[in-house]
């Protein structure tokens, strides 16, 4: 592992991306490294992706990161949460990385979106701007709302709006009104 020091769990979402790489597992990273691309630059203590595995396979990947050396935590949630299950990775400094096991709502087509972007000699997949905003707009806290602006308002490009609707739907009637409520501000 790369990992030398507390605070390195960006080098620690390295690690996890080789082995969902050799496993052929497509992921997207999300969180705080997304916003920092997507809109403003913004600290975390964790790392967060989302990767396309049933709930089923995240028992045989949990087994692949305790033998690559990683410390695992397989969280299942219940039939009202949103996540059905995460992998919480960690190692011995206390960097973390949280692998989300799906999202209920998410377009699958997500993955095919992500975006390449370089980072510590690597290239990572950051899940796109459009994306990555109707998930804020369904998670709907304080702190995402603020990642879900910034995103529209930094947008070197212009935003698909009709995307970006389509996607923020997809999550349910609250997350579409929070959408409407950011463009009437």
């Amino acid at each position: 592992m790369r990992t030398r020091q507390p605070g390195q769990s960006a080098l620690l979402l390295l690690d996890v991306i080789a082995v969902l790489k050799a496993q052929t597992i497509a992921y997207a990273v999300i969180g705080a490294m997304a916003a920092s691309v997507h809109g403003e630059l913004r600290a975390t203590a964790d790392a967060d992706a989302l990767i396309s595995v049933s709930a089923s396979r995240l028992v045989g990947l949990r087994a692949v990161f305790k033998k690559a050396g990683f410390e695992t935590d397989l969280r299942r949630g219940d039939a009202n949460n949103p996540i059905p299950a995460m992998l919480v990775l960690s190692d011995r400094y206390g960097n973390r990385v949280d692998l989300l096991g799906g999202l209920r709502g998410l377009d699958p087509q997500a993955f095919a979106r992500t975006v390449p972007v370089p980072f510590g000699g690597e290239t990572l997949r950051l899940i796109g701007r459009e994306d990555f905003i109707a998930m804020k707009c369904f998670a709907g806290g304080p702190q995402d709302m603020a990642d879900a602006r910034a995103a529209l308002d930094g947008a070197q490009a212009p935003v698909d709006l009709d995307l970006l609707r389509r996607l923020t739907r997809r999550f349910g009637r609250a997350a579409a009104d929070v959408l409407e409520q950011l463009f009437a501000r």
